[in-house]
């Protein structure tokens, strides 16, 4: 399937990829296509934004989280329909995780170099050029030829400081033969305010989001040739092979329900401004194993979704927030009630401090024999972890591979019965037949089983319901 593409990418962080790219999304949104926004790496923020811009789901592109076979068709699922493809980069072109042996690929592992090659996609790289003018294209030229594998289709230039500047910029360029698809002013900015862990999450600023959306659309459509960066787009090739499909990923593992095994069970996830970290193929692959998902935000909502019968509670920002969480003490109760009666539940990060006794001195869902506090400390990274013993998300001895982000901590760090392990430290988290809570992020399509397992326990907690029901001994 041939989906016109391009990759947005820059020499380093903070040359202005996530304007670009979240511009050229609402500027191609804007002009009537249908645009299909990408994030390479273990990023949740900026595709927030990027969902803004396209109305459709936000995606990930991770080759070590997913593995490189699955990059490609995961794109083509995610641009299933779409007349054009922008996929923002993460850090440096060439960066990424540390090069493991295996690795052939351009780049470091999961960088946007080794993404763009997977693609076959041309890039567009965006070069900060506030403090220089010809050295730019020394620059430029290092980075197309770094690595020939990579096709380096276009630059565009921001906070250009002036006319001169711009003419000299441009002129400079043509000398290492590459077109100048657009140029930003330094006065163009638009304010995307961040804190702690990046940007502040769309979600929890969504008026004025939209806004910022709307004012990055406008500004990338003044100073770019859009029509030249849909042409480039258009070069890249067909992909091999069919679009990633939950349902064959699940049926692989002869993990789809029976036809006629009873109504789908409900599986509450927890969204809203405090939890907006979250891969949207976890919930795709929910919904492919049978299970009927709904949304309960526990900022607002004073009950789990009706006939609640799992809950998963993902990332996001609850120590901005922990008054408010803490104040809605009806649901920590219905969560902790919910907990005891032996549903399943799966927590990442913020939501293993929700369900901790305490956050920051914050009462919390009281689930976990554990107190969270905010440190100064930033926690970041990719993980290789093995699961110390059985949770309701995976068996003793599976490994999977996710990653931390935050800068908080729990005491004590695991429970009685531990859910991962990943270095010497020791193990990490809480598990059990019906629980997995700790700070490690899974991108579910990674390792679809875990999606099978929890809603293998669902189903087994939704059958002992309905017995107890029929022996009038109903849980709660």
């Amino acid at each position: 399937m041939a989906v016109p593409r391009v990759v947005v990418a820059a020499p380093a962080s903070g040359s202005g990829k996530t304007t670009v790219a979240t511009g050229l999304m609402a500027a191609f949104a804007a002009r009537g296509d249908r645009v299909s926004g990408h994030k390479v790496g273990p990023d949740y923020i900026d595709p927030g934004y990027h969902a803004l811009a396209t109305g459709r789901p936000p995606r990930n592109l991770d080759p070590v989280l997913c593995g490189e076979e699955r990059v490609a068709p995961l794109f083509l699922h995610g641009a299933e329909g779409a007349d054009i493809a922008v996929v923002e980069g993460v850090m440096g072109l060439f960066d990424g995780a540390s090069r493991p042996r295996h690795h052939s690929g351009p780049g470091d592992a999961a960088s946007t170099a080794h993404v763009a090659a997977l693609l076959g996609a041309p890039v567009v790289l965006v070069v900060d050029a506030a403090r220089a003018s010809r050295s730019v294209a020394a620059l430029v030229h290092g980075f197309c030829t770094y690595d020939t594998r990579v096709r380096i289709g276009g630059v565009i230039l921001n906070r250009v400081g002036s006319d001169r500047h711009e003419e000299l910029l441009r002129e400079a360029m043509e000398d290492v033969g590459v077109p100048v698809l657009g140029a930003l002013r330094r006065h163009e900015s638009v304010e995307t305010p961040a804190r702690h862990l990046g940007l502040i999450p769309a979600a929890e600023r969504a008026d004025e989001a939209h806004e910022a959306v709307r004012a990055l659309g406008h500004l990338v459509a003044e100073s770019c040739d859009l029509d030249a960066v849909a042409a480039l787009a258009r070069t890249a090739g067909p992909l091999d092979g069919p679009a990633w499909s939950p349902e064959e990923e699940l049926a692989g593992l002869d993990a789809l329900p029976a036809t006629g095994a009873g109504p789908a069970p409900v599986v509450a996830v927890a969204g809203g401004e405090a939890f907006t970290f979250a891969y949207t193929e976890n919930t795709e692959l929910l919904r492919a194993a049978g299970a009927e998902v709904r949304t309960v935000d526990p900022l607002h909502d004073e009950a789990l979704p009706e006939g609640t019968e799992g809950l998963v509670i993902g990332g996001g920002f609850p120590e901005m927030h922990a008054e408010r969480l803490s104040a809605n003490a009806p649901l920590r109760g219905r969560v902790a009630a919910f907990a005891a009666a032996g549903g399943p539940l799966a927590a990442e990060c913020a939501g293993l401090l929700y369900l901790a006794e305490s956050l920051d001195g914050a009462p919390m869902c009281g689930v976990l024999p554990a107190k969270a506090r905010m440190t100064g400390r930033l926690t970041l990274g990719y993980r290789e972890a093995v699961a110390v013993g059985d949770s309701v998300l995976a068996a003793a001895g599976t490994r999977v591979r996710g990653h931390e982000f935050h800068r908080t901590a729990i005491e004590p760090a695991h429970g009685p019965d531990p859910a991962w392990q990943w270095n010497s430290d020791g193990p990490e988290g809480f598990g059990g037949a019906t629980m997995c809570a700790s700070y490690l992020h899974l991108h579910w399509a990674g390792a679809p089983r875990i999606a099978a397992r929890f809603l293998d326990a669902v189903r087994a907690y939704s059958g002992d319901r309905r017995h107890g029901d029929a022996d009038g001994r109903g849980r709660p």
